[in-house]
């Protein structure tokens, strides 16, 4: 009766549907010294469990914190330094007048340096056209290609007749 109250007891354990008050029973059953034969496989597993239970930690565990670095006081000195740029810069005096970037008071002066922007463009843009250029013997390819198609469409009216 003991003997199957046991095997039930390991099949519920094996399926993990035990209580603790039925763990306690399967402990105490194999540490005895009398195991049925049949279940003496069972017995190292429990033992180890039973000694693994009575060990502890003994290492010094250092509860001291980290020092965390205060970033609002970051955030204080640039504001700072912000503030004080702002009442230290130099004042900014001038008309919309003087904003005449890029223009050139004598025609001839505009005219030459359009020409030459004009033909340094010119330039690039060749320089980058003739890399392309045989894109065009590709098209040549293809177009002979096409023909191929012509004369095979040909041939296989011909021959199925």
């Amino acid at each position: 009766m003991v003997l199957n109250n046991i095997e039930k007891l390991l099949v519920k354990y094996e399926n993990g549907e035990t209580s603790l008050k039925e763990e306690q029973v399967l402990k105490n059953y194999f540490t005895s010294d009398t195991v049925a034969p049949y279940l003496e496989m069972y017995k190292p597993m429990f033992d180890y469990f039973l000694v693994n239970q009575q060990e502890q930690f003994t290492k010094h565990v250092p509860l001291k914190t980290k020092r965390t670095f205060n970033y609002k006081w970051i955030s204080v000195a640039a504001v700072a330094v912000l503030m004080l740029g702002f009442y230290f810069k130099e004042p900014v005096v001038s008309s919309y007048n003087e904003y005449t970037y890029g223009t050139y008071d004598n025609p001839e002066e505009a005219l030459n340096e359009l020409e030459n922007s004009l033909a340094m463009i010119s330039n690039h843009f060749n320089k980058g056209t003739s890399t392309v250029n045989y894109l065009n013997e590709v098209n040549k390819g293809t177009s002979t290609l096409g023909y191929l198609n012509e004369i095979e469409n040909t041939t296989s009216i011909i021959f199925k007749k």
